[in-house]
């Protein structure tokens, strides 16, 4: 036995510089094994080679050895599936760098490296630079949606800089979508961001929306609301509309397609004039955008990779000055003017 130790040593050493592959080197060395092994039997009991190990030694040292091969092969195997994830990522062009910057998305169980790669692959439009868009747009391109439109046609103002965390003090005077294209790339380059510095209409609205898989609409008034809604239930794109009131605020994931209602289900008719002030007239607490902001983001990432359970059909009510959260569910209307008398809404409904 000690005999073929040798020249197994031997023979894998002379191959490693010889520059022979592992395998073959293996190979060579089984071949020696079989060599001995036959000798041992075939050798007559007298001979000295007998004499120092006979077949039985061999057959459990051969057994051994196959034990060994097989366990190894398996950790291998094993180790190669435990991988799997992290190939498909760098598969997916992610860098080291955003490997690191998203690790703890991708340690969560509910994302992971494939719900991360989907966030990659996601377009996202946000309808607003204001309070709410400002915390969402930060969010989404910190968790590296890969692509994010913001439509707005303001400019920046001394008096949005109390709620509105996205744009700076020396952007005063500057388009909305530009200070919050120049933030969002500061916080992430990893991203694509598409500012368009207008006011959303129906002309354009549609080829807009067509582009993107998830709308966030922050915008502080009914008609451009009830228009997101109306072609955002036409395409089938789902619809998280945020909004704000002084200390409250209120969110909600408008899906028809998946049977939720839709934005005009809830708030069937534009409030009266006076009756519903904006916050120039009423007032806001400074972080109840952040709040409500944050949770409009919190939602897109759900629904993009499917984690846990979105706000369908279900409305969530946030009352900063006493602490407290709601949350109600929503039904459709069939008198709805948008959804009502669709046949996709009814047969998402049944």
């Amino acid at each position: 036995m000690l005999v073929f130790l040798v020249m197994a040593v031997v023979l894998y050493g002379v191959g490693a510089v010889l520059g022979i592959k592992r395998r073959a080197r293996w190979i060579m060395i089984a071949v020696l094994y079989v060599c001995f092994f036959i000798a041992s039997v075939l050798l007559p009991t007298t001979s000295p080679f007998r004499i120092m190990s006979d077949p039985e030694a061999w057959l459990v040292t051969g057994g051994l050895i196959v034990v060994s091969l097989i366990y190894a092969w398996g950790l291998r195997w094993l180790r190669s599936r435990a991988k799997e994830p992290e190939t498909t990522l760098n598969e997916g062009s992610f860098s080291d760098t955003e490997l690191n910057r998203y690790a703890r998305h991708i340690v969560l169980r509910e994302i992971g490296g494939l719900g991360q790669k989907k966030l990659k692959e996601a377009k996202v439009l946000v309808v607003g630079a204001g309070g709410l868009g400002s915390p969402a747009l930060l969010y989404l391109a910190a968790a590296g949606v890969g692509t994010i439109g913001v439509i707005d046609d303001d400019m920046v103002e001394n008096s949005n800089l109390q709620r509105q965390v996205i744009h700076r003090d020396d952007a005063i005077g500057m388009p909305k979508v530009f200070s919050a294209k120049a933030a969002m790339l500061a916080r992430n380059p990893f991203v694509s961001v598409k500012p368009y510095h207008r006011r959303l209409t129906g002309e354009e609205g549609n080829a807009l929306i067509a582009e993107y898989d998830v709308v966030l609409d922050g915008t502080d008034n009914f008609e451009t609301r009830y228009l997101v809604n109306r072609i955002c239930f036409e395409q089938a794109k789902p619809l998280i509309s945020g909004a704000l009131s002084q200390w409250e605020g209120q969110l909600s994931v408008f899906d028809p397609a998946s049977g939720t209602p839709c934005y005009q289900c809830i708030f069937p008719q534009q409030p009266a004039e006076g009756s519903a002030p904006s916050c120039a007239e009423a007032g806001v607490i400074g972080p109840l955008p952040g709040i409500v902001g944050a949770m409009m983001a919190a939602e897109a990432i759900k629904v993009i990779t499917d984690a846990g359970a979105a706000l369908h059909g279900d409305m969530m009510l946030y009352d900063a000055l006493w602490g407290e959260i709601r949350k109600i569910q929503l039904k459709p209307r069939g008198d709805c003017p948008v959804c009502g008398s669709r046949p996709s809404k009814k047969i998402a409904a049944a």
